[in-house]
Parts: structure tokens; sequence; C-alpha cells
């Protein structure tokens, strides 16, 4: 095995931490990425109790676990996005305050630059989440956006986020944007834009998951490539494409996960369409070294199941890249 296999608690938020660090340890996972909701790690406690973080640590020592990095994607969200009323159920009451959209963002992004500075105390260097975006629902809108508008909409992300990036940069802390449908990068084309809008700020990363971009028909490998250099942390996700009947298309037809029309729908690892040996070499290629983080997501499989067999193929799965050249031996 060449790196650590961790899990995402995000999707087991309804479980505390106690419970849930025995049973990965069961399952045979290194280590946690732990989210910033539910008891998993509260970012406000973090900062006021100095006792706090050590005894996060101790809790996963305990179970032989450790943490690489924390996830505040839903308060990340806010920073950017036009807000309305979807957004009070994900965020904290004292994010979401009166919900007036400029309050609610500039709350948002004082909370992500709280989490760089909790993690920084946690005793990792990797915030994982989203930025929201102000033009998403410009992606594919008649009447059309003109270039402009969509522009105005990377100088909103620059304008909002680069006093992130700052205090990030600040606490030794790097920011890895999720590249996901509704954020302000989701393919290749839109990761660079988002790169060159911040003027190619060291802080700002990815957290790159595959199964976001299969789906659209963006190369999964190729984006490890493009962006070898930023690829701070890395989500395992599978997805599987083109199994519907042919009545939903790639936007998801309104419908809901498990529904048997639709055109794509997440699975649990290895039974879905992304091949992950290919994206297992691309990350030796580059020189990631970071964890593996299951972030399980399968509507139709019990989770438990799926964490535990999830764990076990990519501890078989990963391979660390060969030391040596392989026709070496022939050299006289």
């Amino acid at each position: 095995m060449a790196r650590p296999v961790t899990l995402f608690t995000g999707q087991w938020a309804d479980l505390p931490l106690a419970k849930l660090a025995k049973k990965a340890a069961d399952w045979g996972y290194d280590g946690l990425e732990l989210a910033c909701w539910g008891d998993h790690f509260e970012v406000d406690k973090a900062l006021s109790d100095r006792s706090y973080c050590k005894a996060k640590r101790d809790l996963l020592k305990k179970h032989g676990l450790k943490v690489y990095a924390i996830s505040t994607h839903l308060v990340g969200q806010a920073v950017c996005d036009n807000i309305d009323e979807r957004h009070k159920a994900i965020l904290p009451a004292d994010v979401w305050g009166d919900g007036e959209p400029e309050g609610v963002r500039k709350r948002a992004a004082q909370k992500v630059i709280d989490a760089a500075k909790a993690a920084s105390r946690l005793g990792v260097e990797i915030v994982n989440g989203f930025t929201g975006s102000s033009i998403w629902h410009m992606v594919y809108s008649f009447p059309p956006a003109s270039p402009d508008a969509i522009e105005a909409g990377y100088k909103d992300f620059a304008k909002r986020w680069r006093p992130i990036l700052e205090a990030f940069k600040a606490e030794g802390v790097k920011f890895a944007l999720e590249v996901h449908p509704t954020e302000i990068a989701f393919d290749i084309a839109s990761a660079q834009r988002a790169i060159k809008a911040i003027k190619g700020h060291k802080s700002f990363g990815f957290n790159y998951d595959p199964s976001h971009l299969g789906y659209q028909g963006v190369d999964y490998v190729k984006f490890i490539r493009t962006f070898g250099d930023r690829i701070f942390h890395a989500h395992m996700k599978d997805v599987w494409w083109n199994h519907g009947d042919g009545t939903v298309g790639v936007f998801g037809g309104h419908t809901e996960f498990a529904d048997p029309r639709r055109y794509w729908d997440f699975r649990s690892i290895g039974h879905g369409d992304i091949n992950f040996e290919e994206i297992i070499v691309a990350l030796n290629d580059v020189g990631y070294q970071g964890p593996l983080s299951v972030e399980w997501e399968d509507s139709r499989m019990d989770r438990e199941h799926g964490a535990a067999e999830a764990a076990a193929f990519f501890k078989k799965a990963d391979f660390k890249p060969s030391a040596v050249a392989f026709d070496a031996q022939f050299d006289k």
C-alpha cells in the first residue's frame, strides 16, 4: 500500500465520532477526513477550547487512526452562492442569521477562515470544501449569458476568496476545492479559469474526485495530469453513467438518486464505471502521496457494507511507483 486510506465522515454525521471511529478502524481504515458538522469537528470549539483538538486526536489514536484533512463544504458553498432558503438547511444558525444574502456570504467567508485556524490547531494542512458560484445558473442558460456576465462571476469569486486564501497562507494551510457542479470550477476548463482568476494563489488547489467528472464526459485522468501540483487531497468515489432507460439525461430530470431512470448515479467503490487503476497510476506520476479518502454515497447499498468493502478495495488496489527502471539490469 502506498498511501493511507481514510474515510470522509460527512455522510456519517448522524453517528457520534466516537462510534464512527471504532467502526472505521474495524473496517480497516488508516484515518478519517473530519467533516466540520455533526460532532466530528466543531470549528468554534477548536478555537475556543485549547483541549478540544487534543481530545479529537486522542480519540482517533485510541483506535489507531490519524486525521489528514478537515472539510467545510457546507459553509464554503455559501461564500459565492446566490443565497436562498435552501442554504438555511445546511448552514449553522449563526451563519444564516437573518438570511440577508450578503451578510450570509460574509459570515460564511469568516467561517472558512476560522476552519483554517482550527485545522492549524488540529495539526492538519488541508481544508477541503466548496466555493459556491454566482454564475452556476448560467451554465446552460437562455437568454444567453454574455461573456462579460461569466467574467463577472469569476471576478466575484476572486474578490471573495483571495482574502480567505491569504488567511490560509498565514496559517500554513491550503484550501482544496472539490471540483463539482454548482461550484466555480466543475470541469478542467472552469478549474483553469478559477486559478487564473485568483492569479495562481498557491494556497488554492483541488480535492480531486473523479465521480463528479466522469458522468459529465470530462477526462478524470487528464484532470490529474493537468493539475498535478494543485491536487492537495483526493476523494475516492465511484459513479456509473449511461445506465438509465433513456428517460433522464445528464442534468438529472429532477429525479432523486437511485431512481432507475437516471442516466448517472453514485456507486460504491468498484461498482461503477471509474477506472481506479488509471487514477492510481496518474497520482503516482504526479507525485501525490496524500490520503485516498473514501466518500461513500451509494443509495442502493448498505453503507457499512460499502465502507468496509471500499477500504479493502484500496488496500489491494493502491501501489507505490517503481523505484527502479525495469530494464536497468540490461545496462552494461
